[in-house]
């Protein structure tokens, strides 16, 4: 009878550990043709699919034809450029007259996709061969984004969205992405 017992509660446990970890393994989502991740932690980009209640991409792929429904659209590349603290810096998208740009932080705004996503004899769609543990990468940290976002929109403006006609106040921001921290919230003293 205990045998019983302890058999059942292994059982659960098991259960509860590996739908856990379904649930941790819904933080990205790969973003065709190039392999990028998509955030799905993120309401503004992964809205709850009515039916089923999970994060569903605004976009079903991102090329440099894309037309952006939002802006700026945040994408990861898990072996994108490594800032010293050790965090890799995600790409911010825009639209442009010639099609996507994207910022990042070496070049400024660029064509998108970058050659390193490109075959270069071909010039069609290199993509990138993900780590098995993809879905499970960390989000960037929130210092990090407030800073990339900040400079991002800042210099889209700059290169396009003042001859383009585009409202500031139309781009996301970090928290329209990661939302507002508690601590900015909290009214009491």
């Amino acid at each position: 009878m205990r045998k019983k017992y302890l058999l059942l509660i292994i059982t659960l446990i098991m259960i509860w550990a590996l739908a856990g970890m379904y649930v941790m393994a819904q933080e990205w989502a790969i973003m065709p043709p190039y392999n990028l991740l998509w955030p799905l932690w993120s309401q503004v980009y992964s809205p709850p699919n009515p039916l089923t209640g999970l994060p569903a991409p605004l976009l079903s792929e991102v090329t440099s034809n894309t037309v952006l429904p939002i802006q700026p659209i945040y994408l990861y590349n898990p072996y994108g450029y490594e800032f010293p603290m050790g965090f890799i810096q995600p790409w911010l998208l825009y639209n442009s007259p010639t099609g996507v740009v994207f910022f990042d932080t070496m070049f400024g705004i660029s064509p998108f996709p970058p050659p390193e996503l490109l075959d270069p004899i071909t010039g069609a769609p290199a993509p990138i061969a993900l780590p098995l543990n993809y879905s499970l990468l960390a989000i960037p940290p929130l210092s990090l984004a407030l800073y990339l976002f900040e400079l991002s929109n800042a210099s889209y403006q700059i290169a396009y969205g003042i001859d383009l006609g585009v409202n500031p106040a139309t781009l996301l921001t970090y928290y329209d992405v990661y939302g507002t921290p508690d601590v900015l919230v909290s009214t009491s003293w």
